[in-house]
């Protein structure tokens, strides 16, 4: 119930007491019963669950040590299950601009797609100073972003890297169409080895099959969670080390899911 119709209601019930005939303590009575009540319904549990509470402050490095990757991949599961249902954390923003200026601490680094419908903060319900986001159309890796996820992970303390894949996405179905377009022409080559590795797949492979672009797009994840391996010994070290988790997941485009590839 929102806070003004809590309010209505103790207003109406008020001028209900106050114009009815009752002997002077009854009405002094029943007015303190409805002053109580509307207190009681602003403070419900109920309430508390319909608006999470603000969350005034940005992780310190001491959480951000006490934190395990599992427990990292289970907040970000939770803050997704919070987008989809609509009930994300109401945070302060100006105020966390001025408590993270002396350092961050964040938990993750999430390499997505650019794709403008994807507002990774927003998705997983994280806010200033919790994860690093790199960006890049196909969401491959380079030398530029593995060193990124090098300084997130080794430098600032992440405890876990996703590879955020989606449905849809307009980077994949440009290489399966073997599209040409400036310097896009050279960045789609990045995501090249996943059609390559989706040749086994049964139907029409072009573009037009949303079920082959899904599979292509699923490929491109795996094989650049691979190539973070591969490519950094630094990362692959401290993930045998269980310092930090690397995976994949897929975002869903019809509901704002996030589903994680364990």
């Amino acid at each position: 119930m929102e806070l003004y119709r809590v309010s209505a209601l103790t207003t109406e019930l008020l001028a209900h007491i106050l114009t009815k005939e009752f002997p002077m303590k009854t009405k002094s009575f029943l007015t303190a019963t409805a002053l109580t009540l509307g207190l009681a319904l602003v403070l419900s549990p109920s309430m508390a669950d319909e608006a999470p509470p603000r969350r005034e402050r940005v992780l310190t490095q001491a959480e951000q040590a006490a934190l395990t990757p599992d427990a990292v991949l289970t907040a970000l599961e939770e803050g997704n299950g919070r987008f989809v249902a609509g009930t994300v954390t109401k945070r302060d923003h100006s105020k966390m601009v001025r408590d993270a200026v002396a350092g961050q601490y964040p938990k993750a680094v999430i390499l997505s797609c650019l794709d403008s419908r994807i507002p990774v903060e927003d998705v997983f319900d994280r806010g200033i100073g919790d994860i690093f986001v790199a960006r890049v159309a196909g969401n491959f890796v380079n030398t530029d972003i593995l060193g990124s996820m090098e300084f997130g992970c080794a430098a600032a303390g992440a405890k876990v890297i996703v590879v955020l894949g989606h449905g849809r996405c307009g980077a994949v179905s440009g290489t399966i169409n073997n599209v040409e377009l400036g310097n896009l022409t050279a960045t789609l080559q990045n995501i090249r080895p996943a059609v390559n590795a989706s040749t086994d797949f049964e139907g029409k492979q072009d573009a037009s099959n949303p079920e082959f672009v899904e599979r292509v797009t699923e490929e491109n994840v795996k094989l650049n969670v691979e190539a973070i391996r591969q490519r950094s010994p630094l990362l692959r070290k401290m993930e045998e080390e269980g310092k930090v988790k690397i995976v994949g997941a897929m975002y869903e485009m019809a509901t704002g899911q996030v589903h994680f590839m364990k």
